[in-house]
């Protein structure tokens, strides 16, 4: 669905946002011969309706975008989404592989990192990329590997705070997690492109931003560092961050609510290292034979 949008002047971008949508139901209904009268009838959404969301003047609700969409067998999210317009040839690949069972989605990725020049293990192994929740020893493990392996350590948060002038918190505050998004990206990018050997300890929340994190997982050989929930809070308040238990009754039940909805995600790490008990000597001999172990 491909929509060619021309910015008009004094034009805001709601208003552009808007008529992105009217475009996008106008061009798929035009693909699928429907005329306006007979969309309205199978969504059961007025013509009049239809018209002024054709004309990026209906500011439609959610629910009846959603009938629109169903009417043209359509899901709705290709008509609200934000971004520029995907390819023709992209929107097929996702429809061949929406067919495929988990198993063979998982071979599917694997071939095509290899067929388009995805690094091999071996030579991901040159970046070593710890992955997992605030206390899991990303940063001390992290800067004893590096010292041990004589690589540059880089904690992306700090290029993070680099690349925008501001600190976490004030990116957060200022701009939203959108934004510091965007600078996560920008970081990892740059961190590649200088550094062809590195240990890199990534924000835990890298893995919800999937091309942020798949770029991180072709690159480096990555390693989630793993720990007991009550472990990762016990770590976290004795480094004096109390942000996990401020104002909150519940801390612990919200971090086992995310360690659980992330686990999915980190177990597409190359490895795992369990630090769980163990002492700081004893998880980095563990670290480090993982990655042996991968060469």
């Amino acid at each position: 669905m491909a929509v060619t949008l021309r910015e008009q002047p004094g034009e805001t971008g709601d208003a552009r946002y808007l008529r992105r949508i009217g475009e996008r139901v106008r061009e798929a209904r035009a693909r699928r011969g429907m005329t306006r009268k007979l969309l309205a009838r199978d969504s059961a959404v007025s013509e009049r309706y239809i018209a002024q969301l054709e004309s990026g003047h209906g500011n439609i609700s959610i629910l009846l975008l959603r009938q629109i969409a169903q009417a043209m067998n359509l899901p709705a999210d290709e008509l609200v989404r934000d971004a520029p317009d995907q390819p023709l040839e992209l929107t097929l690949l996702i429809e061949t592989l929406r067919r495929l069972k988990p198993g063979e989605l998982a071979e599917a990725r694997q071939h095509l990192a290899t067929m388009f020049a995805a690094a091999t293990v071996g030579k991901r192994t040159r970046r070593i990329a710890l992955i997992g929740l605030r206390g899991a020893g990303k940063s001390t493990l992290g800067a004893l590997l590096a010292r041990d392996l004589r690589l540059p350590f880089i904690e992306l948060d700090r290029e993070i705070e680099r690349i925008a002038g501001a600190s976490l918190a004030e990116i957060f505050d200022l701009y939203g997690q959108a934004a510091y998004r965007r600078y996560e990206r920008r970081a990892l990018e740059v961190v590649l492109e200088r550094h062809d050997r590195a240990v890199i300890a990534a924000g835990g929340s890298i893995v919800a931003e999937a091309g942020t994190y798949d770029l991180l997982l072709t690159a480096c050989y990555t390693i989630w560092l793993m720990a007991a929930p009550e472990e990762h809070m016990s770590r976290v308040v004795a480094q004096s961050d109390l942000r996990p238990m401020a104002g909150n009754d519940e801390a612990m039940a919200d971090l086992r609510r995310i360690l659980a909805g992330r686990a999915a995600l980190y177990a597409k790490a190359d490895a795992r290292v369990d630090t769980t008990g163990a002492t700081i000597a004893a998880a980095l001999r563990r670290l480090k034979a993982a990655i042996e172990e991968a060469r």
